[in-house]
């Protein structure tokens, strides 16, 4: 299996306080791989590390084989092979939903017009949204739509690899059910491999092939779920056998039941 982003020995420093130390971690091309630590255990620094925002101390983050911290003249055609979702969508306010999708194609300077419309409209439609909905202003969108243009516009430049920050955060249950829906689809149908950072254990235990448990200043876990599970540490027996736990367990057993029955 072909390995799509290696991290070796990475060591994460602000003055005297150590954030990473010795982090090891591999995702394999095709894998849903959740990232799931406590507060302050630097998951989000080590996704914005995988993307080339935030350089470690030492150690190095190779993503399709090329170190994102080399500063070599491939970056900017690595950078076209990941798509990143971020939290809140970080759609830009001024433009129209089809202007936000179509905006990464256009910085790449060589595609004609008809072509950027053409493609702007299909990541639209895949993602759910109409050419009437590409009108509108991100002010006019609902929370939902909003990570629904924001995953368009990731997915434009046809990405091999997908980054998501915390994608169902502030979703109503019915909408983020959906919108884990799309997700599961669009990863079968794009043979997309995805890094997701999420502290939601419906979400987690619906996608995740594997999980990679960040405490103790390292990845101390990078497994399924099931074997993530029968770990014992005290990071685990807090955020995943909780009553919240149980409960997000139970849902995705009984899905699992229907789905096997059907």
């Amino acid at each position: 299996m072909e390995t799509v982003i290696d991290i070796r020995g990475l060591w994460t420093q602000f003055g005297d306080v150590v954030v990473h130390r010795d982090l090891d971690m591999r995702v394999e091309r095709g894998e849903i791989v959740s990232l799931v630590g406590g507060s302050g255990s630097g998951k989000t620094t080590l996704l914005r590390q995988m993307l080339g925002l935030e350089r470690p101390t030492r150690g190095h983050v190779k993503v399709f084989g090329v170190d994102v911290h080399g500063g070599d003249a491939e970056s900017q055609d690595l950078r076209n092979r990941w798509g990143m979702l971020f939290q809140q969508g970080a759609l830009f306010s001024a433009l129209s939903t089809f202007e936000n999708v179509a905006l990464p194609l256009r910085e790449l300077r060589t595609l004609p017009e008809d072509l950027i419309r053409a493609a702007a409209l299909l990541k639209l439609e895949m993602v759910g949204l109409t050419p009437q909905d590409g009108l509108k202003m991100p002010a006019d969108l609902s929370g939902g739509m909003i990570k629904r243009v924001a995953l368009a516009r990731a997915l434009v430049l046809e990405p091999e690899l997908l980054f998501l920050d915390e994608p169902t955060a502030g979703l109503d249950p019915d909408l983020s059910e959906s919108f884990v829906s799309l997700i599961r689809t669009l990863h079968r149908e794009l043979g997309l491999t995805v890094v997701m950072v999420t502290h939601d254990l419906d979400t987690l235990f619906a996608l995740s092939t594997r999980i990679a448990v960040l405490a103790d200043k390292r990845v101390i876990a990078n497994a399924p779920p099931q074997e993530v599970l029968a770990l014992d540490h005290p990071f685990i027996h807090e955020f995943f056998l909780g009553e919240r736990g149980k409960r997000a367990m139970e849902v995705l057993h009984n899905k699992d039941v229907t789905h096997h029955g059907e």
